[in-house]
């Protein structure tokens, strides 16, 4: 039940921002933002005319297919039949029925728990937080480890410097950058449309004033990107255009500089570091005969040799704060650039100063160098998963594809199990994985798909079950991130739309159908948990002294601001005073330029130390004449996918598809004019999209944001496998490399032509045919 009446006006929290919420005859009529935030984002304005629109799932659904024949491999049909619509009690006794099947049969390492993305930014109903602590209640799940952002990193920083999470949120705040920095080398760049979102929630965006101050207190910018807009143009960045892919070359030019050039400091380099013998022995070409000089890289680079040296001699003279993006791990070998940054930072001896050294995903995210405190919020107890197996989470479709394959991760030995049910409740794998076709032939191998979702995009399509989710206005929860100074009471808008439920309330009744109601819910309903996690949170703030309202007088209030800390934060500054006494987290307990553990595992594509290793797929290595390298970055109308059939999202769109940015000299040698329909392909896949052409992007280069709904062709359509724009039937489905096994979306090639044809319409935001007949369980 809920816990507060709806009211009109009061708040909910999402990863792009805080709103108001106003509503009249129980429907939402707009979204307006928190008064508290100076540059919110416009993306939730898109939910009001969607929360109850014709893409909304009000009713459990089944494909036909697997309600007539049984559960079993789909051989082609998911994403292509009807579904038929049952009632809850039904729904419920068929999928508790399913899931005893796979239990008995196969046992529980035989159902993948598949949630993965920005589902909600509520504490209680993160869908995640839900799925998993379902499952485990009912005997455990193979599960994944990692995230597509930035997967390379996870494992990697560990073995460099000890840790992942605390290097990325702990990152110099743009308030010291303000004071003490010369130089800001933004190697990925700093695209403000990334700094919309936190997960978690955001109550004020900051980046871009910040971003303005420090330029304004005379912190100068480069932006190394293929991409001129990854640094807003007010900031007037000097912008090294280098060839995608050779990040690494570059970090190693860099690095040859200052050592060649007695530039490195060496006393930093004894006291905090070890293995530089060994890196350096590599650079300066003794270990293998070719020195990594600037002359070396910029063919690689495509840039000035001279432009090189001078950079790494103005990063030795300045103050110099090194951001690498996050972009840089989703690419072939996307261990080695975060590792070549630390190597020079650590070379620079800057590490640990006043606004120098290195900062990972600076605008990735709002909270990235933002100066505030971070509220620690209680999250929902997912319990012990008892099955042990897992796989890296960008190997779900060779895990489906291949059971029983060996796989190496990160010093580790795994195999890929045999999944009969994957059961997912947040996120959007027909979003965020590569070659979408593999991936569609990969879901077909399941007996069985069950999805919570609450509209129809691609994920609901290719499922065989979906159960219809409550969204973040149709439910009471609480908002918080340890990245952001504002708690947020989030109060039920409206009804759940037609029969949707909570999350909550959907396992809660599968728990009790599964006799385990009582060890999932605790007793407890909704506002009992909302009230528990918030004590619990109340607790987890005293300690770092922050101060919370009692439960009811934060409801009441609607928010709560943490004061900023009292020191503006500053990366690895007590490591780097004393690194005795507070040492990292390495074997060493110092910065690891070699890494004994590392070169242990004995990966021929990821030595014990950064190297260049070149890209399987980059416009160094293409034989074509002219190939073009596709970046699918982060969009800026929508998180990921999220809301693409929104109002905003839709805004954007060039002819209603996915716009496509290529360079005025490749756009020309192949007849392409601003607006154009364009096929975009590769021996991967096709799509649709929308020609924009400017001198932004690099030539050699498109630009194809990530987010458009996936939309397969009905029948077979001549070279395209999505009639709407979605890059990653163009990405190539490979780890980074044996040690972490990440995502290498950004290793891509293409081509790009006028398309002539008649173009087939965009069905993506239609809905499915769907029976409404009565059903009756078995």
């Amino acid at each position: 039940m809920p816990a507060t009446p709806h009211a009109d006006g009061s708040l909910t929290a999402t990863h792009w921002g805080t709103y108001r919420v106003h509503t009249q005859n129980g429907r939402v009529t707009a979204l307006t933002p928190f008064e508290r935030d100076p540059d919110p984002s416009a993306i939730g304005q898109g939910m009001a005319d969607v929360v109850d629109g014709p893409l909304r799932i009000t009713q459990p659904m089944f494909r036909r297919g697997w309600l007539e024949q049984g559960a079993g491999p789909a051989d082609g049909r998911r994403g292509s039949e009807d579904f038929v619509a049952l009632p809850w009690p039904e729904a419920i006794e068929r999928v508790a029925a399913e899931l005893n099947r796979v239990r008995q049969h196969h046992g529980n390492e035989a159902i993948y728990g598949g949630s993965y993305g920005w589902s909600s930014a509520g504490r209680f109903h993160h869908a995640q937080s839900q799925l998993k602590r379902f499952l485990n209640t009912i005997g455990g799940y193979t599960a994944s480890v990692n995230t597509y952002s930035y997967a390379a990193a996870e494992v990697t920083l560990p073995h460099v410097l000890g840790s992942f999470y605390p290097m990325v949120n702990g990152a110099t705040s743009w308030a010291q950058m303000r004071k003490h920095t010369d130089l800001f080398v933004a190697i990925g760049g700093i695209p403000l449309k990334n700094g919309q979102v936190t997960n978690g929630g955001v109550g004020q965006h900051v980046q871009r004033q910040d971003l303005l101050d420090a330029v304004a207190d005379g912190v100068r910018l480069i932006n190394i990107s293929p991409i001129r807009s990854d640094v807003m143009a007010e900031a007037g960045a000097d912008w090294l255009p280098l060839r995608p892919g050779s990040d690494v070359a570059l970090l190693l030019a860099i690095a040859h500089t200052l050592e060649s050039e007695g530039l490195t400091n060496q006393q930093f380099i004894a006291s905090h570091t070890v293995g530089f013998e060994r890196f350096r022995d590599y650079v300066l070409g003794h270990s293998d005969g070719q020195a990594k000089d600037a002359d070396w890289a910029a063919t690689l680079c495509q840039l000035d040799p001279d432009d090189i040296r001078q950079l790494a001699r103005r990063m030795a003279r300045e103050r110099t704060m090194i951001s690498v993006s996050w972009s840089l791990t989703r690419q072939d070998y996307g261990e080695q650039p975060y590792w070549a940054a630390i190597a020079v930072a650590a070379m620079l001896g800057q590490i640990g100063t006043e606004g120098g050294g290195i900062g990972f995903g600076y605008c990735a995210m709002n909270a990235i160098g933002a100066n505030y405190q971070g509220i620690p919020g209680a999250a929902l107890p997912q319990g012990n998963n008892p099955v042990k197996q897992f796989i890296p989470v960008a190997r779900i479709a060779d895990m489906l594809l291949n059971p029983g394959e060996r796989f190496d991760y990160n010093g580790q030995s795994g195999h890929y199990p045999e999944i009969k049910l994957v059961y997912w409740a947040g996120g959007n794998p027909f979003h965020h994985h590569q070659d979408l076709d593999r991936l569609r032939q990969a879901w077909q191998r399941p007996d069985t798909v069950i999805v919570h979702d609450w509209c129809w995009n691609a994920h609901a399509r290719h499922a065989d079950i979906i159960l219809p989710a409550a969204t973040h206005l149709e439910r009471n929860d609480i908002a918080s991130s340890s990245r952001d100074p504002f708690l947020v009471y989030m109060t039920q808008a409206i009804d759940p739309v037609g029969e949707s439920r909570t999350d909550y309330a959907i396992f809660s009744a599968l728990a009790k159908a599964l006799g385990v109601e009582e060890a999932f819910t605790d007793g407890l309903d909704e506002s009992q948990w909302l009230a528990r996690l918030y004590d619990e949170t109340r607790d987890k703030a005293a300690v770092q002294g922050i101060e919370l309202p009692d439960f009811e007088q934060f409801r009441q209030q609607g928010w709560f601001e943490a004061e900023p800390p009292r020191q503006p934060q500053v990366l690895m500054q007590a490591f780097r005073r004393d690194p005795e006494t507070h040492p990292l987290g390495t074997p060493s307990g110092k910065i690891e330029l070699f890494s004994a553990t590392v070169a242990g595992f004995g990966y021929d594509d990821c030595p014990g130390y950064p190297c260049w290793i070149p890209p399987r797929e980059w416009l160094g290595g293409a034989t074509a004449a002219t190939p073009l390298h596709l970046i699918s970055n982060q969009p800026r109308t929508k998180l990921h996918s999220q809301l693409d059939h929104g109002q905003h999202s839709r805004s954007a769109k060039l002819n209603g598809r996915e716009p496509v940015m290529l360079h005025p000299d490749d756009a020309a040698a192949r007849g392409i004019r601003h607006g154009d329909l364009v096929r975009v392909f590769n021996h991967r896949g096709g799509c649709l999209a929308s020609a924009i052409v400017s001198d932004d992007v690099r030539p050699q280069v498109v630009q194809l944001s990530t987010g458009a709904w996936y939309d397969p062709p009905s029948s077979p359509a001549s070279g395209l496998s999505c009639l709407h724009g979605n890059p990653n039937v163009l990405t190539r489905d490979q780890g980074t490399s044996r040690l972490a096994q990440g995502p290498s979306a950004m290793s891509c090639l293409v081509e790009v032509e006028r398309y002539l044809e008649p173009a087939a319409p965009v069905t993506v935001f239609t809905p499915p045919t769907i029976d409404h007949r009565k059903g009756t369980a078995d």
